[in-house]
């Protein structure tokens, strides 16, 4: 028996799958931004998972994000801008906090 799942609901799945699209947005992100970042690659996944959940919240607002049978582009893009600008501004912040001993 299947029962439909109502719009908006998670599915084990989905999560699943917002998990796997945060990865690729981290490390894309972790891609456009210049120079070297002095992160753990674990840091640079929350990042991306966080920047898809956001960036998805932004295109459903924005009324961007639609069901397609494919990937949302647009979507994507939001997503991945929205990684690269939390990359820059936690390498940033976690450069200037190191001291030299000296």
């Amino acid at each position: 028996m299947h029962i439909p799942e109502e719009e908006g609901d998670m599915t084990l799945w989905g999560i699943i799958m917002a998990l796997v699209v945060g990865l690729i947005v981290g490390a894309l992100g972790r891609l456009i931004v210049p120079g070297k970042q002095n992160m753990p690659m674990w840091l640079h996944m929350v990042i991306g998972v966080g920047a898809a959940l956001l960036g998805t919240v932004i295109a459903r607002a924005a009324g961007i994000a639609t069901e397609t049978a494919g990937i949302d582009w647009r979507e994507l893009a939001i997503q991945v801008v929205l990684a690269a600008i939390a990359v820059a501004v936690v390498a940033g912040v976690g450069g200037r906090r190191r001291v030299s001993r000296y």
